[in-house]
């Protein structure tokens, strides 16, 4: 560490049994921490076992620490998740609901993951998209929360003047893809990436530690990347996925018209895509992971240039998956296994790398867990369990059961199956469908199970969970309002 180059260094150790370097002039030094969110990236990373894609950086990432290969959002969206995430609370029919859900309207008051380490002695920082909207949860930075320039939103920035003027046309938006032979630092994630960089070296001459969030926006739609990315998907590599259909006997009340997508440029507004269209977007979103990858590199590669690695926590997030076609679907916005599921890496001082576990996790969990890592202490708002435990041994015992829900859906998802209900007055009403996949047999979640009567003791444990679920933590709501 460059900064510390002349100091004599002293070791303590922490709660969550870390060993956290400091000087011999001043109090123990608690670990840095790195936070990286990456929008919409479902676990399509080579490490993951996604066969053909190229994530070398990522893949790189996990080999340093602990790869959490069961791991799912509370909420398929993107602002629900993000606000549910940072504030250590669960989503619920009435907060945290829609894509820009804030915390401090919908926990006013509450202690956020940046509050709570500003409050003991942490410089806060946030560049790129860390909440949906930058400007909640001011109090929790040391400094402005930071974005790129652009000229419109920084979900839809396109690259080349002629994207932008399809998007100026009236009634819809700008196209779904866009590959063009640009320099990387025109694109958001790009200058996103060498703020971070500049911050690094900036944060690592002070003498507090640092809590450094940084957040891509790839593979967000629209799928914009610069066209070194699309050249390492051939379009001839690239597959449909085998479930393009809804599922067998499950109830139409689960349809869902992914309407995110269908508002760009040359989307059909109705109906399955012609499947040269659903294998371009497929490519597209391919070549997005690609370049955000590329952008986590430059990161981590800086932090190990100023000797920051040793004493750093690094975190890598999602804030949902996404679907790519299956149950004809695309986008997220449900409670499906490929829409919750994310990819989650820890990497800390003192863990050993290259391992995963398959125990699950849920998004809750990385506030109290990275309050025990560096040794702060766990407010007691907090509605998840830290697994500080499973970066030690990956077979611990942590949970046996995750809940997700979006609007009028929730799920329970145990280690073998996955039980949905959905339910009027956004998810607090009247049942209007359910169904149960049996993950060990159909682990694409193709056939409900839920009305044949040998899962009919299943269907009643899940069924009473998940009510004992919402019983806990639905309760004194008012009346829901639609996203």
């Amino acid at each position: 560490m460059k900064q510390h180059a002349l100091r004599i260094m002293l070791w303590v150790l922490v709660p969550g049994g870390l060993l956290v370097g400091g000087s011999a002039h001043g109090d123990a030094r608690r670990p840095n921490v790195l936070f990286i969110l990456v929008d919409d990236l479902r676990p399509q990373i080579g490490c993951y076992g996604a066969a053909g894609m190229v994530t070398p950086h990522l893949d790189g990432l996990a080999g340093r620490g602990v790869r959490f290969d069961r791991a799912y959002a509370n909420n398929a969206i993107c602002g629900a998740s993000r606000a549910s995430m940072l504030s250590g609370l669960r989503p619920t029919p009435t907060r945290f609901v829609t894509y820009d859900a804030r915390v401090t309207a919908d926990a006013p008051g509450v202690p956020t993951l940046a509050t709570t380490f500003k409050r003991h002695g942490y410089h806060t920082v946030s560049n790129g998209k860390v909440y949906h909207n930058h400007d909640d949860d001011l109090e929790g930075w040391s400094e402005p929360p930071w974005l790129p320039s652009y000229e419109v939103d920084i979900n839809i920035w396109w690259a080349t003047e002629e994207s932008r003027a399809l998007d100026a046309r009236e009634g819809t938006q700008g196209p779904a893809f866009e590959a063009a032979a640009l320099p990387e630092d025109v694109y958001p994630d790009a200058q996103i990436a060498s703020r971070t960089i500049e911050d690094l070296r900036r944060l690592s001459q002070q003498d507090k530690p640092f809590f450094l969030a940084c957040g891509f926006v790839k593979p967000h739609l629209p799928f914009v990347a610069p066209q070194a990315y699309w050249g390492l998907y051939p379009a001839d590599s690239v597959k449909l996925p085998d479930n393009m259909h809804f599922p067998y006997r499950l109830p139409e009340a689960f349809a869902y018209n992914w309407g995110e997508l269908r508002r760009y440029f040359g989307v059909p507004k109705e109906g399955p895509l012609p499947p040269d269209l659903a294998l371009t977007l497929i490519r597209g979103y391919y070549a997005c992971v690609s370049f955000v990858d590329a952008q986590v590199g430059r990161v981590i590669s800086e932090l190990d240039a100023l000797g920051l690695a040793d004493n750093t926590v690094v975190v890598l997030w999602s804030d949902h998956g996404f679907q790519l076609g299956e149950h004809g679907f695309w986008c997220k916005h449900t409670d499906f296994e490929v829409a919750t599921r994310i990819p989650l890496i820890v990497v800390a001082p003192g863990i050993e790398g290259s391992r995963a576990t398959t125990r699950l996790v849920e998004s809750v969990d990385v506030y109290p867990t990275l309050c025990e890592l560096v040794g702060l202490p766990t407010p007691e708002h907090l509605q998840g369990r830290s697994f500080v435990a499973l970066l030690h041994d990956t077979e611990a015992e942590h949970k046996d059961a995750v809940f997700t829900r979006h609007w009028r859906s929730d799920a329970i998802r145990t280690d073998r199956y996955r039980y949905l209900e959905t339910r009027a007055d956004g998810g607090r009403g009247e049942l209007q469908g359910a169904g149960l996949f049996d993950l060990e047999k159909d682990p694409g979640e193709n056939v409900n199970v839920a009305t044949e009567p040998r899962y009919a003791a299943v269907v009643e444990e899940l069924r009473s969970r998940l009510t004992r679920h919402r019983e806990a933590h639905f309760h004194a709501l008012p009346p829901a309002e639609a996203p």
